[in-house]
């Protein structure tokens, strides 16, 4: 699916393009898919050379779920000091959090091709191998405990979307309590491997230059907003690129 897609960045950026045959879930379960691109990308910042590429002009990057491993293989090489430093991440309309499946966006566009907001969370169910079961009470919100919402709203929630944003519509939702068999079915969403919007300020404060695209038409739209905020107010330089009339695959 995306043989011409990179032959065309390749020729289009005279780059050394490499796509990662990541092994694919549910048959190879979470976190399978990162280890895999993480290794990739260990592997290649070791032998770039060896491909004629500059080891400190290596750029990641990804859409949709693949922005979600890119965004996650960036924080992981945060911590390496025996690599070179990744010198920017492209993060195309990425998921990034399942704290809050009804901002803005979520509520906008849930019914809007191709990733339906019930959709996008059977995917994530599936996954780290869960139950759809689950999926009305990850909406409500019934599956973040109190510790985590005390921890997460300062990173995560409407009042940290820009208001133009909300103006095709939007409706705080009802809060409802925390269901602890839920909160412990739920624990592997909430890994930075999964939701990297959740890392640590220290992890954020060390990633490198961003280009971020975001789509009016996409219920992931404001995980790409959450991001470059974290992003911004730790000072890293972020190129955005918001696609008013984009759709989720527009790519």
């Amino acid at each position: 699916a995306y043989e011409r897609t990179c032959r065309y960045l390749c020729r289009k950026t005279n780059s050394v393009v490499v796509c990662v045959g990541y092994r694919l879930a549910p048959e190879h379960p979470f976190p399978a898919q990162f280890e895999d691109c993480l290794t990739a990308a260990i592997h290649f910042l070791r032998t770039a050379q060896e491909h004629g590429v500059d080891p400190s002009r290596v750029v990641a990057c990804g859409d949709s779920s693949g922005g979600t491993l890119t965004a996650a293989v960036a924080q992981a090489l945060v911590k390496r000091r025996d690599l070179p430093k990744l010198r920017a991440q492209i993060l195309i309309y990425p998921f990034l959090q399942c704290v809050d499946l009804n901002l803005p966006s979520y509520q906008q566009n849930e019914g809007v091709p191709i990733l339906l907001k019930e959709r996008t969370l059977v995917f994530g169910l599936k996954y780290v191998k869960r139950d759809l079961g689950l999926v009305e009470d990850i909406f409500k919100g019934c599956h973040v405990s109190e510790d985590r919402r005390r921890k997460y709203r300062k990173w995560v929630g409407p009042d940290h979307i820009p208001q133009e944003f909300k103006a095709r519509g939007y409706n705080s939702s009802p809060t409802y309590l925390p269901l602890e068999a839920v909160c412990e079915l739920a624990e592997p969403m909430f890994d930075p491997i999964f939701s990297p919007l959740l890392a640590e300020d220290s992890v954020i404060a060390q990633l490198p230059e961003t280009f971020l695209l975001t789509c009016e038409f996409d219920v992931l739209r404001d995980d790409g907003l959450l991001y470059k905020k974290r992003l911004e107010d730790h000072g890293i330089k972020v190129t955005w690129c918001h696609l008013q009339e984009g759709f989720h695959g527009t790519v």
